[in-house]
């Protein structure tokens, strides 16, 4: 019975061997799994993939100015407070205040409560207590005189390459010492500076004298 018991612890020891690299690479197996797994990043969610709508940097007392295609200024927008965005690198601006200029005409600024700038630099938004204001102008050689114009609204839309101001919200016009209210808005051309008011307009105009400026 003890030479049989032996025969026995010797062939499990021989079995228990002839595993051993079976339960090596086992065991080899997941270390490598488990390695792998805590190495690797875990996949973020939709929405944590998605870039967040987040400010990356703020400027106090900004200014932004582009040139035209002669280098001289085109436009320049000023803020109390200029907050860029990371995502889609617009801009919102605190109290901004932007100048428009043509060759040969009195600069026209625009300005609001709150304003945003796209990414691309194409359109400012410009809410609450929004005006254009256009002082008057002497005659010229190719242009007559004209009195000051101020347009005043809730909303104005800027279309930086078109040299366009719209709005479709009721808007006020003063040119001069006439003033004109229109329901629908209106739209300003920033080339020949003048003003197309549209929906319901009402008021009054009163011709300025020849020579007069106001």
């Amino acid at each position: 019975m003890a030479l049989n018991a032996q025969k026995i612890k010797v062939g499990i020891f021989r079995t228990l061997l002839g595993l051993t690299p079976l339960l090596l690479m086992g065991l080899l197996t997941l270390m490598t799994f488990y390695l792998v797994e805590k190495n690797t990043p875990q996949e973020k969610s939709t929405v944590e993939r998605v870039r967040l709508h987040e400010p990356d940097y703020t400027i106090e007392n900004g200014t932004l100015s582009a040139l035209n295609e002669l280098g001289s200024t085109k436009y320049r927008v000023i803020g109390k407070k200029l907050i860029h965005y990371d995502d889609d690198a617009s801009i919102d601006i605190l109290t901004p205040r932007m100048r428009l200029f043509q060759i040969n005409k009195a600069p026209v600024t625009v300005k609001a409560d709150t304003g945003h700038l796209d990414g691309d630099l194409t359109i400012m938004d410009l809410y609450d207590n929004a005006q254009i204001f256009r002082p008057a102008q002497e005659a010229t050689e190719t242009q007559a005189a004209s009195p000051r114009m101020l347009a005043a609204s809730s909303y104005f839309k800027v279309l930086i390459n078109d040299d366009i101001i719209e709005t479709d919200k009721p808007m006020t016009l003063e040119q001069g010492m006439s003033i004109m209210n229109s329901t629908s808005g209106g739209t300003f051309n920033n080339v020949d500076q003048s003003m197309r008011l549209l929906g319901r307009v009402k008021g009054r105009i009163e011709r300025v004298p020849q020579g007069a400026q106001q």
